[in-house]
């Protein structure tokens, strides 16, 4: 569910394209300004705590997998307060105790992770890890398959090599393989699976190099995101660099054909670049989308919908800066921008500013949260050293699991 390198590359072409932006500095109140009693990442990570299970708590399932010490995990996704999956530059890890603990399930063979693969972690047992090959770029990639937990994995050859993988369940899923980027443009091949990634059918492509080429899904704009609300309708998300136009796409028939969605926007968007930074629904009916707004100052807003997608209302709050966001619940988001956590449980109605004790700043690189109180995020220092931090009373209080 998470995009790792194609995030990343994406991100690097969309600084590429955009024009420089004006760096905004936040002052904070008076009563919130207490720089000596703040510690920072680096000084919260020399308190290093240790982390039990209460008295009575069932022993989790056992991991028959080597244990990782202090792995410096690039990217998270916990599916519960006690079981989740992570990567690291080497590794393709789990944990079956909340994050204190990790175990290295690699796949045989796979000996470069980190930014080089693409994840897909449906549950517990369910994975996928996309690899490149570099010979056949754009066109051929190893597909591994685990339905164990990682002890065991399965090898498939696809017909494509990198791109944003989404599964509904065990069989069934989408993916969107990127085919190059250049100039505000991006072709791409949509995919779909129904033996679990064991073969694939090209539904869609806009490469025009391939003879049943389509334009319902424009070669313009760079697309980011591809969110299956089943195997006959999905949504395609990204940026184009045109002032008030948002780049939001949708299907209705299993990826054949594409349509523009229209969103209501605020006035100040009309002469913003808009990209769009999430869809994702929590059941057929009700999902979030977050909007990127960036003018002369940059803001994220976030629509709702309760029909699923066919309309999508826009919540009242705007949220300051660029952030990064969880949405464990069709009540719960969280959204962290400018060393604030904004965290809404009535659906976005309204939201409840968290100044956290640790001053993070821009050192977040990841989050996963499993509710409004209990998450996880993942810090970057200059150097390059990542530390795993853990919250259980709305993102208030933070400690390292990983120092």
């Amino acid at each position: 569910m998470k995009r790792i390198l194609f995030s990343i590359l994406l991100v690097i072409l969309i600084a590429a394209c955009a024009a420089p932006e004006t760096q905004i500095e936040t002052a904070l109140d008076a009563t919130e300004s207490q720089p000596a009693a703040t510690p920072t990442v680096e000084e919260a990570t020399s308190a290093t705590q240790s982390v039990t299970a209460p008295q009575g708590t069932p022993l989790p399932e056992e991991i028959a997998a080597p244990e990782v010490n202090s792995p410096s995990i690039i990217f998270i996704e916990m599916m519960d307060e006690v079981y989740g999956w992570g990567v690291t530059e080497e590794n393709i890890i789990r944990t079956n105790d909340g994050g204190a603990t990790w175990y290295n399930v690699t796949p045989p063979g796979l000996t470069e992770v980190g930014y080089s693969v693409f994840p897909e972690f449906l549950d517990v047992t369910h994975a996928w890890i996309q690899v490149v090959d570099p010979n056949n770029y754009p066109n051929g990639g190893t597909l591994y398959r685990t339905s164990d937990g990682g002890l065991n994995w399965e090898t498939f050859a696809t017909p494509f090599s990198a791109g944003d993988m989404e599964f509904l369940d065990a069989n069934n899923g989408w993916i969107l393989a990127d085919l190059g980027v250049g100039a505000g443009s991006m072709a791409v091949s949509v995919f779909q699976t129904q033996n679990g990634g064991e073969t694939w059918n090209r539904v869609y492509t806009n490469d025009p190099n391939l003879g049943d080429a389509g334009e319902t899904l424009p070669l313009s704009g760079l697309k980011i995101l591809l969110v299956p609300l089943d195997m006959k309708t999905a949504w395609v998300g990204g940026v184009t660099y045109s002032p008030g136009t948002v780049y939001l796409f949708r299907t209705d028939d299993a990826g054949k054909t594409w349509f523009n969605i229209s969103l209501i926007l605020p006035d100040e968007a009309q002469t913003s670049e808009l990209g769009v930074e999430m869809v994702k629904f929590l059941s057929p009916k009700q999902g979030i989308l977050a909007l990127r707004m960036t003018s002369a100052k940059p803001q994220t807003i976030l629509y709702a919908t309760n029909d699923g997608g066919n309309t999508w209302e826009l919540l009242p709050e705007v949220i300051p800066g660029i952030g990064r966001f969880a949405v464990p619940s069709a009540r719960e988001i969280i959204v962290y921008a400018e060393n604030r956590f904004h965290v809404t449980e009535d659906a976005g109605k309204t939201f409840n500013t968290v100044v956290p004790e640790i001053t993070f700043g821009n050192s977040i690189t990841d989050m996963s949260f499993v509710n409004s109180k209990t998450g996880w995020v993942i810090t970057a220092s200059p150097t390059g050293r990542r530390t795993l931090y853990k919250t259980t009373d709305g993102c208030q209080t933070w400690f390292p699991l990983i120092p």
